[in-house]
């Protein structure tokens, strides 16, 4: 009666005292995800105090005006008195830069934890991330890929906006970055369809050979 319940794909023999030790050392990732959690409330408040500072150059506030113009990197001959165009297009990028590595983090916290530690059985949550029902280490290399183009392009469209700061050498190299990061996730996509593909295959010649 008790064999009738055993797994037939299981193993016979081991150690697995040692086995459970060694798949229970994937718990020593926790404190890792809960200080990428801290990182993100770090990200949030730096959000809300330049939201914070763009909200008052809006107003008028030289002070508030002055730490946007130090922060965004922005250079001018003349004493920036009021906030233009560039100064604001500059803030913005900076907040989206927040927010799109935030949403890094998300991906790397949730999925990252569901793949590597432990299911969450999210499944019947109304707020279920859509790529989290088919996430794998493969997909979640993609994603984080693409992410840090979004990011890398955030950034490569900053120093432009700014350019006349920046000398030739820092757009070259700024842009030589971006398409290596660009050509890279395309490697990393390309090997993942590659592998998708041999499993699929795999998976079709194993059905043939068990039809048979």
């Amino acid at each position: 009666m008790t064999s009738a319940h055993k797994n037939p794909n299981r193993p016979k023999g081991g150690m697995p005292v040692l086995s459970n030790f060694i798949f229970a050392s994937r718990w020593l990732q926790m404190p890792l995800y809960l200080g990428l959690i801290v990182a993100q409330a770090v990200y949030v408040f730096h959000f809300g105090v330049e939201l914070y500072h763009l909200v008052g150059a809006a107003f008028g506030s030289q002070a508030d005006i002055d730490v946007l113009v130090k922060s965004s990197g922005y250079v001018s001959e003349a004493k920036i008195t009021g906030l233009n165009e560039t100064v604001i297009m500059l803030v913005v990028l900076a907040l989206i830069d927040v927010v799109m590595i935030s949403n890094l983090l998300i991906m790397v916290i949730v999925g990252g934890y569901e793949t590597f530690v432990s299911r969450m059985n999210l499944e019947n949550h109304p707020d279920q991330p859509e790529w989290l029902s088919h996430v794998n280490a493969s997909v979640l290399k993609v994603k984080l890929a693409t992410a840090i183009i979004g990011i890398s392009s955030i950034h490569l469209l900053k120093t432009f906006i700014n350019a006349n700061n920046y000398t030739e050498k820092v757009l070259m190299y700024q842009t030589i970055i971006h398409i290596v990061f660009l050509l890279s996730a395309m490697a990393i996509a390309y090997t993942d369809k590659l592998m998708s593909h041999s499993d699929n295959e795999a998976k079709k010649i194993d059905g043939r050979a068990n039809n048979d």
